[in-house]
């Protein structure tokens, strides 16, 4: 399978303008996912809206593509990439531009998902361990619920499943809870299907795009990983992945 890498960066994020040009480290947040990426894929592209974006790519020696600033989401722009260069790809794999310590293994895994002719869509989920048992609670945690043969059920910012007659304290250690990372894969022609759907009341309820794709009938295939990459999404988050780095 041919496999086309594109990362998704825009300037303008409302809790940390300029994310993607942070500096982490000696490199800027898009080159740690960039480095990443390349090490694994022959042909990796930064989708960006913003001409500093793609000089700063540029000048690291990777390769950037200006897309539409109206893009809602990184799928779109994604999709964009692969309308104008994607023919010749089997896979389209859209990695977030702020998940500086992914890991090529973690990449592979989503892949990986395709060697079954069912899956249309992958992603990766990991245990919650207990000693983190709070992000069961946490709506910024989404959690997926997976049936026997790995694909996703459901997606939610709500604790699922329901643990009845137990407190919750305990839930955790009556149940494996498993965390969503967003990290996604799609067969090219269904990545063009995806973004001609129109939102869902599922996607609207909880803000998450993915419960568009199942409500519709499309199947994701999850991976398991048992690395919980750090992605920055405020400048707090950056102070943690420097603390991570030193700790390396």
């Amino acid at each position: 399978m041919r496999v086309l890498a594109i990362i998704p960066a825009r300037y303008a994020s409302t809790r940390f303008p300029a994310k993607p040009l942070a500096m982490l480290g000696r490199k800027c947040i898009i080159e740690w996912v960039w480095s990443v990426a390349k090490s694994q894929f022959d042909d990796v592209i930064v989708a960006t809206d913003d001409e500093r974006i793609a000089k700063v790519v540029e000048n690291f020696g990777g390769e950037a593509m200006m897309t539409s600033s109206e893009h809602r989401c990184g799928t779109e722009r994604c999709a964009e990439v692969a309308r104008r260069v994607g023919d010749g790809y089997d896979i389209i794999l859209n990695i977030q531009g702020d998940e500086p310590f992914i890991l090529k293994e973690q990449l592979c895994e989503v892949v990986a998902q395709f060697s079954n002719p069912d899956i249309d869509i992958a992603t990766l989920a990991t245990p919650i361990p207990p000693a983190e048992s709070h992000d069961i609670f946490d709506p910024n945690c989404v959690k997926v619920t997976l049936s026997d043969s790995g694909r996703a059920l459901y997606f939610s910012r709500s604790p699922i499943p329901y643990i009845r007659g137990v407190e919750r304290e305990e839930w955790a250690s009556h149940h494996t809870y498993y965390r969503h990372l967003g990290i996604y894969a799609f067969r090219r022609e269904v990545l063009q299907q995806i973004t001609q759907l129109t939102p869902t009341p599922l996607e609207m309820a909880e803000s998450l795009e993915q419960l568009r794709w199942l409500q519709r009938g499309y199947t994701i295939g999850v991976g398991p990983t048992s690395s919980h990459s750090i992605g920055i999404d405020t400048p707090e988050d950056l102070e943690r992945a420097e603390e991570f780095l030193k700790n390396q």
